[in-house]
């Protein structure tokens, strides 16, 4: 057992590494713990440094920069939705990475009161809180409780419905193909030297199903994916976890471009890249000149290609705007489909485009088009301007920009940050100063 005595509040420390659209969120979930009195930590990859220290939250280094790896080799992303290849490029990856994990983690997680998991990083949390004797927590932006009413997001495309033991079995073999990529990282590099036992060749997830009794907070909305009745009560869905930064303010030229006419589509693919970043742009341009809309076109960290600045009467090119400013002045979005991009669509009350590049993408795509605030999703490499154009005609339809505004209004409503930070603290795993009202309340480290 671990007991918070006293008033001195020991830090949280959230573990998070991807793309933006991964780190964002956690750093909003930090936000809020840090405005409910508590020092937060985040160990992430040192491009999101100066993120993490603009929220006012202190950052910790964790070596994975998916930035560079998918700079570096732009045709990843033309093999991202095989789930073999992507496994095999990310087992060596997260093994090359791992290397510095154990001494990173070490330094982060110093003085700790609770150690907060998130995708990839939550078994380097769990081997870390395990040997520190912390408590630990996970925070997912996907569905990944295992249930026999919603089956994995990779097969929630189905048209006939899974019956429910397929559904749960097919949760697990998911969780043993993670285990997969995971395992030369964690149980040949991570435990050995925090002086663990590996886990056996099953991993946590089979039979010893560690990290199925963690408590878990689903950074994502009910009102865009409703809370599986089945899930047990340690697993909660809280509402997006929006990102608050400071006050943004745009160039001159684009503030012109948006008084100039009717709102714009917004089309970009923020942490995705292109491995033919001219060809894709030229059929976006095509695209949007067919639909005899104004665009603007984001760049992103390489998924169009584009001059910022660069203008016409129909077409502005930036390289990256907040979408908490941007989405709101836009008719509607065309988006890669990934949470936190999805999220800030939704958020705008716009409908959206989901052309999905790997991952869940295809997943909230999905979830869009069953809310009826998006068209079925564009498959990438079968793009062609017709397609686009005729998506893009799709989300000026008055019904579909009703319901967008509707659902946008429910998620505003929301507070998933102030709902995640509840449930942490009714579940005893924040420390609790003497003089708060929440006596007794004991921080009890998850097995």
């Amino acid at each position: 057992m671990y007991e918070h005595s006293g008033s001195k509040r020991k830090p949280i420390v959230i573990f998070t590494i991807g793309t933006q659209g991964d780190v964002r969120p956690c750093v909003a979930l930090g936000q809020g713990l840090h405005r409910a009195g508590y020092t937060v930590r985040i160990a992430t990859s040192r491009n999101f440094a100066e993120l993490v220290r603009e929220a006012g939250l202190e950052f910790y280094p964790l070596t994975a920069d998916f930035q560079t790896m998918l700079e570096a080799d732009r045709t990843i992303t033309d093999r991202a939705l095989d789930l073999r290849a992507m496994a095999r490029i990310f087992r060596d990856r997260y093994a090359s990475w791992a290397v510095n994990w154990v001494d990173e983690g070490l330094a982060a997680s110093k003085g700790a009161g609770l150690l907060i998991g998130v995708s990839n990083s939550t078994l380097l949390a769990k081997a870390l809180s395990e040997a520190l004797g912390i408590p630990f927590a996970i925070a997912r932006l996907q569905p990944l409780t295992p249930s026999r009413e919603l089956p994995p997001m990779v097969l929630s495309g189905s048209r006939r419905k899974l019956p429910g033991v397929l559904s749960l079995g097919a949760h697990y073999l998911l969780f043993q193909l993670v285990w997969g990529v995971m395992r030369p990282a964690i149980n040949d590099i991570v435990r050995p030297q925090l002086g663990l036992a590996r886990y056996s060749s099953y991993g946590p997830y089979l039979f010893q199903k560690t990290l199925h009794r963690a408590k878990v907070i689903n950074g994502f909305s009910k009102h865009v994916l409703p809370r599986p009745a089945d899930w047990p009560e340690t697993s909660q869905v809280t509402g997006y976890w929006f990102f608050q930064q400071p006050q943004w303010q745009p160039s001159q030229t684009l503030s012109e471009y948006l008084a100039a006419g009717p709102k714009p589509v917004y089309i970009g693919f923020g942490s995705m890249v292109s491995s033919n970043a001219t060809a894709f742009t030229e059929t976006v341009l095509a695209a949007v000149k067919k639909s005899g809309q104004r665009a603007v076109l984001a760049s992103g960290w390489g998924g169009l290609a584009g001059e910022e600045g660069t203008q016409s009467e129909q077409i502005f090119f930036l390289r990256h705007a907040p979408h908490d400013w941007l989405f709101p002045r836009m008719s509607a979005a065309v988006h890669h489909g990934g949470a936190g991009t999805t999220a800030a669509a939704v958020r705008a009350g716009i409908p959206s485009v989901i052309v999905p590049f790997y991952g869940d993408q295809p997943f909230w795509a999905r979830c869009l088009n069953r809310q009826g605030v998006a068209p079925p999703a564009v498959e990438r490499k079968a793009l062609t301007a017709d397609i686009l154009a005729s998506a893009l005609a799709a989300t000026q339809h008055p019904a579909m920009v009703q319901k967008a505004a509707a659902l946008g209004a429910a998620v505003r409503a929301e507070d998933g940050v102030g709902e995640a930070v509840r449930y942490l603290r009714e579940w005893g795993l924040l420390p609790v100063s003497a003089n708060e009202s929440m006596p007794g309340l004991v921080a009890r480290e998850i097995a």
